[in-house]
């Protein structure tokens, strides 16, 4: 083989061919003159250890997906609706319970008015469907509310709306998840001692299923969300025809229902009503947010997708809270344990019989599954953020497949640890819930009216009427909300959104400042260098590490100095004598340590190198060449290089230095020694 051709013989008499090998081909293609495009086995690790952790992680979350696979991870409707839905739908498992909460302070009486209260809020959620359907198709790139703020508003806006956005799908994984466990302890309430433990296990599945990436997670959340929908509107249907029919009979109270009261029906307690079943509007604007994870087209898409949702919610909604009346079904006291609503409304239609199971199963996933909206919803949201400047620039970086990987992973250690907090109790969370998505309810649509009235394209009038109108209505309700729930815990989302807000702004001002300073002028040409440059070597003794250290800092200036720092005088006068004899041409600086410190009197040492350069002339760049040793087994790491990363840690930002470190690897160690000079 010669110069990377095979001469080789052919079949017949005097052919030859050359095969050309290419000793890049297994790790790059070549897409142009120096430009390669790396393959799989080129990320793939090298390491014994890495190479098992790669297939550990291979079985957990599947195989690494290449950039231009995305397309083929975008959502059909019929996925999208499992996955971007499934928060606002499950919520009409909770929503009504939620609400006879409220009303139950009042006397049985005042139950008859949860269905007029219900009817309020699905005409303000056909309302708020509207208004994004046409988020979705004038912001067709994501970002739902915090885009339409921050395009049309101000910044400022957008980032209020971000925060009180990426609060609100924390609160969605909790409330959901919390209240799915209570489906389970309506079945078994023995589960009750282990509600935490259930939580947090189903927030460790759902963030493995979403780190599979987007089409994946459809393919495993799409058959509990359906099988919800379906069995919940035969609920709705078998209780409806009960009620025409005169069959419907109320139901024995439960010991654990919670007691009647006798508190005036007054307005405050209508408000405090409407504010709690008013979380049955939470996830609206998660299909505006995603609208990039559809297939094309995807605004279209998004949009119809949205419809479909708010339909099936306002059905299932209202319908619940009517047989729930019909029923005179009372909800069961705060971690009680007891049956929760819509195990009574199904016990309706199904009884006892393997149907009712079966709907407290789906229930119970759908909940557990809705916070996988959150999970697809506020990754992207984060990655938004990124990519402007207001969150770490980890969070706009895809894993291996696909998925915003870093906002999967927050999501859920931040929704744990509030479960824990939280003990796992709905009702405790609930207060935290939808005051956030009512703000970004009124700034998106205050957002779009300005969108319409300055674009004035076809149509504008009135769609500038539905935005306007969702507006007031949804302004009027974060007051009533905010307000009723403020000393029951809504105060802590008051306090969080504007200190997230200034973490935003803080970690944008970061970005600039270091933009600022690393900025090159465009006109600028980097030329050959023109400062003098100078290596320095700190060294521990003389070992082939090293030796290999002196040989790299003489390949980067003439001008290398060894420094050894001691706090023996003998061993110090030992090790000169031999590094004259043994690594002429290089000056070994010996410093004396009475006070046994290594890093302080090295980068002293630097600090009088810099000082003792001429005033008039611009200082020199100092590299810093640490020999380190490649340790191969972990627990030699624990060994060997600790002074050398403290050093690199101390030195790591001083003005003219750069650290250079020289690995020398133990198989290197292992080869014959050179004969005649050499280490």
């Amino acid at each position: 083989m010669i110069g990377g051709r095979r001469p080789l013989a052919g079949r017949k008499l005097a052919d030859r061919r050359v095969r050309v090998e290419r000793p890049h081909a297994p790790f790059f293609r070549y897409t142009g003159p120096g430009q390669l495009v790396a393959r799989e086995a080129a990320s793939m690790p090298t390491t014994p250890a890495g190479r098992f952790a790669a297939r550990l992680k291979k079985i957990a979350i599947g195989r690494p997906l290449a950039s231009e696979e995305e397309i083929g991870e975008r959502l059909s409707k019929k996925k999208a609706l499992a996955i971007f839905s499934s928060d606002a739908i499950s919520s009409s498992a909770y929503a009504t319970e939620e609400i006879l909460r409220v009303l139950v302070l009042a006397g049985a009486g005042a139950l008859l008015v949860s269905i007029e209260i219900s009817i309020a809020i699905a005409v303000l959620l056909a309302v708020v469907a509207l208004s994004y359907r046409q988020v979705c198709r004038a912001f067709p790139n994501g970002g739902g509310a915090y885009a339409v703020a921050r395009s049309e508003l101000s910044p400022l806006l957008g980032l209020i709306a971000a925060a009180a956005l990426l609060i609100d799908y924390v609160m969605t994984v909790a409330v959901s998840t919390s209240s799915a466990v209570d489906q389970l302890i309506s079945i078994a309430p023995a589960l009750n001692a282990l509600r935490i433990e259930f939580a947090i296990d189903s927030i460790t599945l759902i963030t493995i299923a979403n780190l599979r990436g987007l089409r994946e997670s459809g393919n495993i959340f799409a058959v509990p969300t359906y099988m919800f929908v379906g069995l919940a509107l035969v609920i709705v249907a078998s209780g409806v025809f009960h009620i025409i029919t005169g069959q419907a009979t109320p139901l024995p109270r439960q010991p654990e229902a919670v007691s009647f009261g006798t508190e005036t029906l007054g307005v405050f307690l209508l408000l405090k009503a409407f504010a709690s079943g008013s979380v049955a509007l939470t996830g609206t604007e998660a299909i505006a947010n995603g609208v990039p994870a559809f297939k094309p087209p995807e605004a279209r898409n998004a949009a119809n997708t949205l419809t479909v949702m708010a339909v099936l919610l306002g059905v299932l909604f209202v319908g619940v809270t009517v047989v729930a009346h019909a029923y005179d079904i009372v909800p069961s006291r705060d971690g009680s344990g007891g049956p929760t609503v819509i195990a009574l409304v199904a016990g309706t239609a199904f009884g006892s019989g393997p149907l009712f199971y079966v709907f407290q199963l789906a229930t119970a996933l759908i909940l557990f599954l809705a916070a996988n909206t959150s999970f697809n919803a506020f990754p992207r949201l984060a990655a938004i953020l990124a990519e402007d400047g207001y969150m770490p620039r980890p969070f706009g970086f895809r894993g291996d497949r696909l998925a915003y990987s870093w906002g999967i992973i927050a999501l859920a250690a931040i929704a744990a640890a509030l479960l824990v907090y939280f003990g796992g109790i709905t009702t405790l969370l609930i207060p935290l819930y939808s005051v956030g998505v009512f703000v970004c309810f009124t700034l998106s649509q205050l957002g779009m009216v300005r969108h319409w009235l300055r674009l004035r394209e076809s149509g504008w009038a009135w769609r500038t009427a539905i935005n306007a109108s969702g507006a007031i209505l949804t302004a009027v309700v974060l007051v009533v909300v905010a307000s009723v729930k403020f000393t029951s815990g809504a105060y802590l989302v008051v306090i969080l959104i504007p200190m997230q807000v200034a973490v935003f702004l803080f970690i944008r001002r970061q970005y600039e400042a270091s933009r600022e300073k690393l900025t090159v002028r465009g006109d600028f040409v980097v030329k050959p260098p023109h400062r003098e440059e100078r290596v320095v070597i700190p060294i521990p003794t003389i070992n082939r590490a090293v030796v290999q250290a002196v040989n790299v800092a003489r390949s980067i200036s003439d001008d290398v100095r060894a420094v050894f720092i001691s706090d023996d005088p003998d061993a110090a006068a030992e090790l000169r004598e031999r590094w004259e004899r043994q690594v002429p041409g290089v000056p070994l600086v010996v410093v004396e340590s009475p006070y046994r410190a290594l890093v302080g009197p090295m980068t002293a040492y630097l600090d009088v190198l810099d000082r003792a350069w001429p005033p008039d002339k611009e200082a020199p760049i100092t590299f810093v060449v640490i020999p380190e040793y490649v340790a191969r087994n972990w627990w030699e790491r624990i060994l060997y290089n600790q002074v050398a990363r403290r050093l690199r840690t101390a030195l790591l930002g001083r003005p003219h230095t750069v650290v250079v470190n020289v690995p020398y690897r133990r198989e290197e160690a292992t080869t014959p020694e050179p004969e005649g000079p050499g280490p």
